[in-house]
């Protein structure tokens, strides 16, 4: 079991007077308008107070409505030929691998008595099904992921086997990065000051933050991290991945229950496998789902010994990075609340994409950030660097820099990354003295309602959310996945296709990720070629009705 003194306590009572303990804060956005949620005694730590006084937190203004969510099923003729296809691309597989072995193929020799290093299904997988598309992904890059993004061509002489580079560049609109708020860049006073604490501070530091490896410049960050998002404290690292991966096991062990979105990130499901704890999934933003999985977990306890849990912990995500769906957060909360939980929320997609001031769901839906137990995000999305953070209270946090596998052994965050964050986390709150951060939080809303509108009226099908930068169009059939990437390549846009088994059989997509670098006539651009490919490869699935009215970029009434 995982040495734990409890920085979070599983059994508390309750307060008995929630509203004389706190200040009431109601919700101007989503599904529970008009209901009173208090910040009082959660979880037995007095929240909003300071020197033993109430400490009034403003009403944030023109909180945006939770939009409808958009999950259309698909239609019986496309699941039927897109099962046909798949299987059919199998059956040729196993074919070509009876017939034809190419001497590009590698394989293991002189290895008697190991077992293979490689599931038989996966190279077969790799060698027929997906070598076929190959070309779609790994594509190689030679400037920064900005609005535009130059490409190394390359070809294939032997369909997919080997790839050889032509020495030419493609310069395309770039829809497949994760650079929501167009921080991905090599001038401006983002590039200036990361290029200054590398003459400061060098390249790497070479060691753990736990021995040499705190700098001022990490302590600088963690403390702008926290009063950007509201916390008592941060703790930073180097790595988005290792930040769910190796702190989630310092927080649960055996004989604690996770309630898991089914579709929560790798790095968050290998995290909690690595914890011992007992992991039941819900279905995905399915609050009924997750309502039945904790009061079954109250109700019964651990299996066999019945025994409570030590800790019941709800982990989702922000935004879903390939549904594009966002978290119905106000009745997770309340939920937690009810079951005395705890939560855990990745805002890997969200800090910076969303809410008003660009600090992730919690202010999108004007929620206390300390109404989360945990805070987890990176900044590798909207900040244009490398990293990850935990958030929350500063018990939390002095438990994490103690106990934490990524803060006892991996590597500090290099210098120059550290800077970019601080920097562009100050452009975003305004601290720089200009009003660029919300230029850019603007810009990307706008462009992201206006992208999701206009693919409506092409009778596609997309998923998630009104408001979320991810923007999922499922063309479901794999050999329209390659096709869709190599169209849109050749027309200068660079895309994301996703297929099984990162995506379940029947949902492959095209995944567009919107900036706030884009311009309305870069959208326009490829949208138009969008619509083109639309007809020309059939993927006008939708049988909801189409909006009719011309879509109005940046009208004030989408973004109320």
């Amino acid at each position: 079991m995982t040495p734990n003194p409890r920085p979070l306590h599983s059994r508390v009572e309750p307060s008995s007077n929630m509203a004389a303990n706190g200040l009431k804060c109601r919700l101007t956005g989503g599904s529970n308008n008009g209901k009173i949620y208090t910040n009082g005694n959660i979880n037995g730590i007095k929240n909003h107070t300071q020197n033993g006084h109430a400490k009034i937190i403003p009403e944030l203004k023109n909180t945006p409505p939770k939009s409808k969510e958009s999950f259309e099923p698909v239609p019986l003729v496309t699941a039927v030929l897109t099962y046909l296809g798949f299987y059919l691309l199998m059956v040729l597989g196993y074919l070509n691998q009876l017939l034809i072995t190419p001497k590009a193929v590698a394989s293991e020799k002189n290895r008697p008595g190991y077992v293979p290093l490689y599931d038989s299904f996966e190279q077969f997988y790799l060698r027929y099904v997906y070598r076929r598309v190959r070309d779609c992904w790994n594509m190689p890059i030679c400037s920064v992921p900005g609005a535009w993004v130059t490409l190394k061509d390359r070809i294939t002489r032997d369909y997919g086997w080997t790839f050889e580079f032509t020495g030419t560049k493609t310069k395309c609109l770039n829809l497949g990065s994760y650079n929501y708020l167009g921080f991905a860049e090599n001038t401006g006073p983002c590039a200036e000051s990361s290029s200054e604490a590398i003459r400061q501070y060098g390249i790497g530091i070479c060691s753990t933050r736990q021995e040499l490896g705190t700098l001022p410049i990490h302590v600088e960050l963690e403390k702008t991290t926290a009063r950007f998002l509201g916390t008592e404290d941060a703790i930073t690292f180097g790595m988005g991945f290792a930040t769910n991966a190796l702190n989630i096991p310092s927080l649960i062990s055996k004989g604690c229950l996770v309630a898991s979105d089914e579709r929560n990130h790798a790095s968050l499901i290998l995290g909690l496998r690595l914890s011992g704890a007992t992991i039941r999934v819900f279905k995905h933003n399915n609050m009924k789902s997750l309502k039945n999985l904790l009061h079954n977990a109250v109700v019964y306890g651990q299996p066999r010994t019945r025994r409570p849990w030590k800790k019941i912990l709800i982990v989702v995500e922000g935004v879903y990075s390939m549904e594009g769906s966002v978290v119905h957060l106000p009745e997770i909360i309340e939920l937690k609340k009810k079951y005395k939980a705890y939560l855990y929320l990745d805002e890997a997609h969200s800090t910076g994409a969303m809410g008003p001031r660009g600090r992730g769901v919690a202010d999108y839906y004007g929620i206390d950030p300390k109404e989360v137990d945990i805070l987890m995000g990176t900044f590798t999305k909207s900040f244009g660097s490398a990293g990850g953070y935990i958030a929350g209270s500063k018990k939390l946090i002095d438990f994490l820099k103690v106990n934490s596998h990524a803060s006892c052994y991996a590597a500090s965050m290099s210098p120059p990354c550290a800077q970019q964050i601080i920097t562009s986390m100050k452009i975003i709150m305004g601290e720089d003295g200009t009003s660029e951060g919300q230029r850019r939080i603007s810009q990307l809303a706008r462009n992201s309602l206006y992208f999701r509108r206009r693919l409506k009226q092409m009778g596609v099908i997309t998923y998630g959310h009104d408001d979320s930068p991810v923007v999922p169009l499922l063309v479901y059939m794999h050999s329209k996945i390659g096709s869709v990437v190599r169209a849109l390549r050749e027309r200068k846009i660079a895309v994301v296709g996703v297929g099984f088994p990162a995506t379940p059989l029947m949902e492959g997509r095209i995944r567009f990720c919107l900036s706030a670098a884009h311009t309305k006539e870069a959208l326009d651009e490829a949208l138009e070629v969008i619509e083109e490919m639309a007809d020309y490869l059939g993927l006008r699935y939708s049988q909801l009705p189409r909006p009719t009215e011309p879509v109005v970029y940046g009208a004030e009434d989408e973004l109320e």
